[in-house]
């Protein structure tokens, strides 16, 4: 039937994946009140009334301080593999290691001379 065998699962695995979405929006579109009124229009948050205007400006350093952790987050999913299969690897898995590491700290030197890593 399919031209490339061994691949219906995958294809099942995949309309399963793509139904899934589909039915829980379809079910929340059936399911939710319909009523509109004021109470529901009125924004809030944490049950009270807003103070003031939602568009405020973070400082910069927020978002390079989360970013310095992202990238050092990621370092450990790329790293734990390679950490797991170290005997098997070899000394030229080592070396790419020590040399994917050495970027990472010379990224981890300039945000912290950039004062990316300074909270106040």
């Amino acid at each position: 039937m399919f031209v490339l065998s061994g691949y219906e699962y995958f294809l099942g695995f995949l309309l399963v994946c793509s139904a899934v979405p589909a039915i829980a929006i379809i079910s929340s579109q059936l399911l939710r009140p319909k009523r509109q009124g004021v109470e529901r229009r009125t924004t809030y948050e944490s049950g009270m009334e807003p103070i003031g205007g939602a568009w405020i400006q973070f400082n910069i350093r927020y978002y390079m301080f989360s970013l310095v952790f992202v990238i050092f987050d990621v370092e450990t999913v790329f790293l734990y593999p390679w950490a797991v299969a170290f005997n098997q690897l070899g000394l030229l898995a080592f070396a790419e290691a020590l040399v994917f590491i050495a970027i990472l700290v010379i990224g981890l030197v300039y945000a912290w001379r950039k004062g990316a890593l300074e909270w106040s």
